[in-house]
């Protein structure tokens, strides 16, 4: 019951703004600037279910090959990020040397926004795919490597001297101590990256790239149709949930040690 009602609840929030929005929404002169959700569910079904190149709507059937696009431009800039960013979050956390010579870099580069980078990702890939994957892969690459670089600090200082009396090298350790125990962080810092990858890539496809979510939220506002820039945001921030529901669906199935410690 008390599951029911909070399901309820949930809801109670989402549904007044719907229900704000189509009233202002539905005024005399408000559809150039903020459409109705209807007229918004009405255009993203023609931009998801609409046959491509018939009409005058370019938009037509094109939603799938776009979100497509965005989602493999995440993916690949993401990954890299992950692998690159998790072993030098670990070196750092634990190493002294390591953080000396990479962490006030580190730091340093941290601050700089994602579109303060647009320039030099064009002029060092040009209008390519490789542009927008390295501007996601610096969105990603922060959060998870301070993330990482947290955890391995705060490994228990007990569990660490077991292992090395047990005669642990120090690969041994960081293989089989430190990650294991850093692994709630480096998820913390894969969900907050995954977030900031969605931001980064329609960043770099308003600019850097001619197709995907991004593009045709820059393309729809600057020809006039808001209905299709307020079903981007919705798909985009769709995108954005589904792939941090998979974040965490992976991170329970890793963590099973750690639901059943706390249970």
């Amino acid at each position: 019951m008390l599951v029911t009602q909070r399901k309820v609840l949930s809801l109670v929030v989402p549904l007044v703004l719907l229900v704000v929005w189509q009233i202002v929404g539905s005024r005399p002169g408000m559809q150039a600037m903020l459409p109705s959700p209807l007229l918004v569910l009405t255009a993203w079904h023609e931009w998801i279910f609409g046959q491509a190149g018939m009409g005058l709507d370019v938009y037509k059937g094109t939603w799938l090959a776009n979100v497509d696009y965005s989602a493999r431009r995440v993916a690949a800039g993401f990954l890299i990020a992950v692998v690159v960013a998790t072993p030098l979050g670990l070196l750092i956390g634990w190493s002294r040397t390591m953080a000396t010579l990479a962490d006030p870099m580190i730091q340093m580069f941290r601050p700089i926004p994602i579109t303060a980078w647009l320039p030099f990702s064009i002029a060092a890939f040009g209008i390519t795919n490789m542009g927008s994957i390295s501007l996601i892969f610096l969105g990603g690459f922060f959060a998870i490597v301070v993330n990482a670089t947290q955890g391995a600090r705060d490994v228990d200082k007990n569990l660490v001297r077991a292992a090395t009396m047990m005669g642990a090298s120090p690969w041994v350790l960081l293989k089989r101590v430190i990650l294991p125990a850093a692994l709630p962080n480096i998820f913390t810092g894969m969900r907050i990256g995954l977030g900031i990858a969605w931001t980064a890539v329609v960043a770099a496809e308003m600019v850097a790239v001619k197709s995907g979510l991004g593009y045709v939220l820059w393309d729809a506002y600057y020809v006039g149709r808001m209905d299709i820039v307020f079903a981007d945001m919705a798909s985009i921030g769709m995108m954005g949930f589904l792939s941090d529901r998979l974040i965490i669906w992976i991170e329970r199935r890793v963590l099973k040690w750690r639901l059943l410690q706390n249970h």
